[in-house]
């Protein structure tokens, strides 16, 4: 067989973990995700994150038992093919690429919500149009993604500390002024009213999750960087961990101050789901303008770093499935200099920048392609999270004795959990949304019918798959899993 096309190892624990805190974008996440389950479950939106997490978690395991065996830049791709069969990794992979891209149309969308505000808190009325900051915006993605690994990295991790420091400085004054009695409308520490159901139906409550996931989507975004990353098997794992754990105690944490921040009773609910950028909003009423300004910049930050996230996922999954052969071949190339997929991320820049001008053209607001293209990625990464629940299943059962059959119990609820979240989707919501899931079984189809019309394709993408992925030795393997616990 020829030689491969294979990416360098060169980033350490905490920058795989970048990629993955990068994605999910935690400012980005905090300004925008809570308002919108507001509107469903009132001051249940803590609750909406708790449950959410542990949903992550099943699903999370999958990542991490088996990023422990396999690691290869197709992510998904890989973990499924070799699980599941080469065409549930093709299906998979295919499906996670729409996944990567829609996040990519949403994320360079949010960037320009967030920057037009802090050019409006600065004094700038300048209306320019918030394609054309998407337009800079996604020229400089391209730049930082194509400069080595490393420098994306860093610059993700740079753009989000500097916004978890500010909303973490947000929620320590929201707690110190509610909890002295000096909130501006006599807000109160309402732990009951958040975190317990009360008269909420729990399929309103499940529905309203897909926002929770929203935000933790991507979580498993530094398994693609598995070849590029020193010794994967013990440090991807870890990476997924961190950035699970980290982003948990962020979000559930400052979801609960947003809400009492705002205030549990009718008025407060209101002014939550009406918001458009909760923490700036709630900077201006606790701290001043000051804040809410350098927030605005901050979120702003954010987004570009999940754009940055999501876009470098999606040109290493065209890299790895143009490699394998679906695809023009010129995508599977590679810089020298630098050993990034230029040619990938160039194809995703211009895919994702032609959709946002088309919603621009036809008059959607930047919140609104957040909102829908952020909903069609979450529900295709349910569907993809849940293969690689399947293919752990199965991995399980027919190929690891050394793992204990309970712990099957935690992808088979997983599993489960995923399909009624999806359900959920489909009755309980209002259009545009009822539109989503449909249109999200339209590329999953389109995937299958590749599979099924080229199945020579798929042979070949599992022979490749096993020259590249072999087993590892089970005691090498099982010695990387004790250490990544």
């Amino acid at each position: 067989m020829a030689e491969r096309t294979r990416l360098r190892r060169q980033l350490k624990p905490w920058e795989a973990l970048a990629l993955s805190i990068g994605l999910m974008a935690p400012t980005l996440a905090m300004a925008l995700n809570g308002p919108l389950p507001s509107s469903r479950v009132g001051a249940k939106v803590p609750l909406v994150f708790v449950i959410g997490f542990l949903g992550v978690i099943l699903v999370a395991y999958g990542f991490v038992r088996l990023t422990r065996y396999f690691n290869h830049a197709g992510s998904v791709y890989a973990l499924a093919g070799k699980t599941l069969g080469p065409r549930a990794g093709f299906f998979s992979g295919f499906t996670l690429l729409g996944v990567y891209v829609s996040f990519t149309i949403c994320s360079l969308a949010a960037t320009a919500l967030f920057f037009s505000g802090f050019l409006a808190d600065v004094g700038i009325h300048a209306h320019i149009p918030w394609f054309a900051i998407a337009l800079a915006a996604g020229l400089l993605m391209l730049y930082l993604n194509t400069r080595p690994v490393r420098i994306a990295a860093r610059s993700l991790l740079t753009f989000e500390g500097f916004g978890i420091l500010l909303i973490a400085v947000l929620v320590v004054v929201i707690f110190a002024r509610i909890l002295s009695g000096h909130a501006p409308h006599g807000q109160t520490f309402a732990v009951g009213a958040t975190f317990t159901p009360g008269g909420i139906k729990f399929g309103t409550l499940i529905s309203a999750t897909v926002f929770a996931f929203l935000s933790w989507a991507g979580f498993e975004a530094s398994a693609s960087l598995g070849e590029e990353t020193t010794n994967p098997r013990r440090n991807i794992p870890r990476s997924i961990i961190g950035a699970l754990a980290i982003s948990a105690v962020f979000y559930i944490v400052t979801m609960f101050a947003e809400t009492i921040g705002f205030g549990t009773n009718a008025a407060g609910v209101a002014a939550f789901s009406g918001s458009s950028n909760a923490v700036s909003d709630l900077a201006k009423a606790y701290i001043g303008g000051g804040l809410a300004t350098v927030l605005s910049l901050a979120a702003a930050g954010s987004a570009f770093a999940s754009a940055m996230s999501s876009g470098a996922g999606a040109g290493r999954m065209v890299f790895a499935l143009s490699r394998d052969g679906f695809g023009p071949a010129i995508l599977s190339k590679k810089s020298e200099r630098h050993g990034a997929p230029v040619a990938a991320l160039i194809a995703v820049f211009a895919v994702s920048l032609v959709a946002d001008l088309v919603m621009s053209l036809y008059g959607t607001t930047e919140v609104n392609v957040y909102f829908y293209y952020a909903t069609i990625g979450v529900l295709g990464i349910i569907v993809v999270y849940a293969a690689v629940a399947l293919g752990t299943i199965r991995f399980i059962i027919t190929r690891r004795a050394d793992i204990p059959r309970i712990e099957l119990l935690i992808p088979l609820v997983g599993v489960a959990y995923l399909a009624y979240v999806f359900y959920e989707q489909l009755a309980g919501v209002s259009p545009p949304y009822t539109v989503f899931p449909y249109l999200v079984a339209a590329w999953c189809v389109l995937g299958l019918a590749a599979v099924v019309i080229r199945p020579s394709l798929a042979r070949r993408i599992g022979e490749q798959l096993t020259a590249e992925i072999d087993d590892p030795d089970p005691a090498e393997a099982g010695q990387s899993a004790g250490k990544a616990v």
